[in-house]
């Protein structure tokens, strides 16, 4: 089966190519579909669809997985789900199963943040129809699509003290992650090293200062997505009081 192979030569990906611009088209379009839809969802029984969703994306990680381990590419150095976006994964199953408030707020930001860059310049060597391609794409979009559902749908809304949290989270990750990297010698979320090739991160400054001045802008683009969310929906002001326990 190609289409599951470890092998990219029948299918080099490469970006902001037909498939690529058709996946973003895709994004866009479902994004604007939420959006301009949100109050007719508002009054539907989808309880099976975020069930369905969760499920979907569990089995999509687990093919991945079983995939590198069939093509003897799973190693401990950069298999682990500790990357940016592997978490958020992680964050959007737990999200859809249990419409936590707290998950919620971490996903807001890990997701917008973590996800649409990789949606944008995907490191990504499989192109279309590979499975590579297929969960590269699914999952990242999947994470996103997840935050506006809950943001527009749900009513869902970050505070200020969302931006402390997610800032928090993400520091008590950072020793874990770097004892991970240390003890695999793995390079997950770059702490370690710079990437190989040209990225954001050579304009922030050598190993480890980039680190600091990464948190610092981390801390901005979050205050951003803040401003842009902190809005209230006809839902935010209504809730039940199980759903703000949540």
């Amino acid at each position: 089966m190609n289409w599951f192979s470890g092998s990219n030569e029948k299918y080099i990906f490469e970006m902001y190519s037909a498939s690529h611009l058709a996946v973003l088209a895709l994004f866009l379009l479902i994004s604007a579909l939420l959006y301009f839809s949100h109050a007719k969802l508002r009054k539907r029984q989808l309880r099976i669809l975020e069930l369905l969703a969760a499920g979907t994306l569990f089995l999509f990680e687990l093919g991945f997985h079983l995939w590198l381990a069939a093509t003897g590419n799973w190693n401990a150095s950069d298999s682990f789900p500790l990357e940016l976006c592997s978490i958020s994964l992680i964050l959007t199953i737990i999200l859809l199963i249990t419409k936590n408030r707290l998950v919620y707020e971490l996903l807001l930001f890990t997701a917008l943040l973590g996800a649409s860059q990789a949606l944008l310049t995907p490191l990504l060597y499989f192109d279309f129809p590979h499975f590579r391609f297929f969960h590269f794409f699914y999952t990242h979009m999947m994470m996103i699509w997840a935050v506006l559902y809950f943001t527009w749908v749900k009513g869902f809304r970050p505070t200020i003290w969302s931006v402390y949290r997610v800032v928090i989270f993400l520091n008590i990750l950072l020793p874990f992650v770097m004892l991970i990297n240390k003890l695999v010698d793995g390079n997950y979320m770059f702490l370690s090293h710079k990437p190989e090739t040209a990225s954001l991160l050579d304009f922030l400054g050598p190993y480890p200062w980039y680190i600091l001045s990464l948190e610092g802008l981390v801390i901005v683009f979050s205050l951003l997505i803040w401003i842009v969310f902190k809005g209230r929906t006809e839902t935010s002001g209504r809730k039940s009081a199980g759903e703000r326990t949540k």
